[in-house]
């Protein structure tokens, strides 16, 4: 039976943004991140990272250094009760210096290839589920994907919230992923919710 799933970008969303990040020792929690994830992990949704991480196609770090950062994360989510289903990155950018990785492709947001593949390699009913992100490509690749869309206001939010809004992107915009959790689980139906529309 396909299940509900919460499609979560990395960087500025679940850990604070630092640009190009590749040492785990740099990783800090966002503000809200352990509380919304453990209450959307609680309501029964999947928790499922979509990454962009053009830094390998840059050369500033390798595939390597992206796993280990997520197994870092991962960790640091496990002693706040979450668990982190998958996750997902590209690690393409067009105009990249590693050869290997320099092309247009169909997995970097704001395309939906992640989020369409990870629905199909976890049996995720995409109508039921949610991408939250910090930058308008987050919510375009949920758009695109077909799911709900939220930006929250940490990472590069606030920078990216005219944006959003001036396009219709976000089905919410919240202040981080607590209150996004919260709307969440009262937007899908599941029990009541405090979030307020905006």
């Amino acid at each position: 039976m396909p299940r509900r799933a919460v499609f979560l970008d990395r960087d500025g969303t679940i850990h604070e943004e630092r640009d190009f990040l590749s040492d785990p020792a740099l990783l800090r929690l966002e503000r809200g991140a352990a509380a919304g994830l453990r209450r959307l992990e609680e309501a029964g949704f999947a928790l499922i990272v979509i990454t962009n991480q053009s830094g390998v196609a840059r050369g500033y770090h390798t595939e390597d250094d992206v796993r280990r950062v997520n197994a870092a994360l991962s960790e640091m989510l496990a002693a706040e009760g979450v668990h982190i289903e998958s996750y997902y990155h590209c690690p393409h950018h067009p105009e990249g210096a590693v050869p290997k990785y320099s092309f247009v492709c169909d997995c970097r947001k704001p395309a939906p290839g992640l989020i369409l593949q990870a629905a199909k390699d976890a049996d995720i009913d995409i109508g039921a589920s949610y991408m939250v992100g910090d930058f308008t490509r987050d919510v375009k690749a949920g758009r695109a994907a077909g799911v709900r869309t939220v930006l929250v206001r940490t990472g590069y939010g606030r920078k990216s919230e005219s944006e959003v809004i001036g396009q219709g992107l976000a089905d919410y915009i919240a202040d981080d992923l607590a209150d996004a959790a919260e709307w969440i689980i009262r937007d899908s139906g599941i029990t009541g919710g405090k979030g307020v529309d905006r």
